[in-house]
């Protein structure tokens, strides 16, 4: 077993890997408050903290400190904190990747021989894994369409690419709707212009043919309304008054919690 840690993996970098462990959900963080005069707590639910990765490592003989120093140096200036947040994924688990650094100093054992051995601590701030290869969905009619996820475990944040033409106008709009949330855009939209909206980020934007982005799309949604994607079926109602609607490209964002 190994892993890949920005793009390099451990097997170059002549360390060996073992996953002794795995937290299969990150710890809670709950939301108790104590009213006087009534026994126990009163909930008002929970989510969940960062994720903790911790993988146990060893280099092989090395036959001096010095080449065993070597390797510890060139592992130091890989995953190096200072350089934030980098994809991480385990060789064991190869369908996901989390966001991670390390957050924990690393001391390494001398063993006979000069080989090495240390764990490696690593802290994912977004306690999610998601699908390195994503599921996208493409919607090109009006109506009810059914969008199925196959992949995680939770609800997923979506970016929605919107093709289509809004005029000016105070009735004039696009309704995206997924399940029971509603996400109205009520322009202006031209055509070869695409509306781009993160759900995750909380961001919306416009862009060309080219990817350029041309100005805030925030202004073009009626309310901050964000709509998730359910792990199974989900279906999303395509609406257009007094306006062209082109194309819906959804990218589903799947996670493991």
């Amino acid at each position: 077993m190994g892993f890949t840690f920005g793009g390099i993996t451990s097997q170059s970098m002549n360390i060996k890997v073992r996953l002794t462990g795995w937290q299969a959900s990150p710890s809670l963080r709950n939301s108790f408050v104590t009213i006087p005069g009534k026994p126990g707590v009163a909930d008002f639910g929970s989510d969940i903290t960062e994720k903790i990765i911790t993988v146990r490592c060893n280099i092989p003989p090395q036959y001096s400190l010095a080449s065993l120093v070597s390797i510890l140096d060139s592992m130091a200036e890989w995953l190096n904190p200072e350089r934030g947040l980098r994809q991480l994924v385990l060789d064991d688990i190869p369908d996901r990747y989390f966001t991670a650094r390390l957050t924990d100093g690393v001391d390494c054992d001398r063993l006979v021989l000069s080989a090495g051995a240390f764990d490696l601590k690593f802290v994912c701030p977004d306690p999610h894994a998601y699908a390195l290869t994503d599921e996208v969905f493409t919607i090109t009619s009006e109506g009810v369409n059914t969008v199925s996820r196959t992949k995680g475990n939770t609800d997923s944040e979506p970016v929605y690419l919107l093709k289509g033409t809004i005029p000016s106008g105070p009735s004039t709009y696009i309704s995206l709707r997924t399940n029971d949330e509603e996400l109205r855009v009520i322009g202006a939209l031209a055509g070869g212009e695409t509306l781009v909206i993160d759900t995750g980020r909380v961001t919306a934007k416009v862009v060309d043919e080219t990817g350029e982005t041309l100005r805030n799309g925030l202004p073009l949604l009626q309310e901050l309304n964000f709509p998730v994607l359910h792990k199974g079926t989900n279906t999303v109602t395509i609406t257009a008054a007094g306006a062209t609607f082109t194309e819906l490209k959804v990218q589903a964002m799947s996670r493991w919690r």
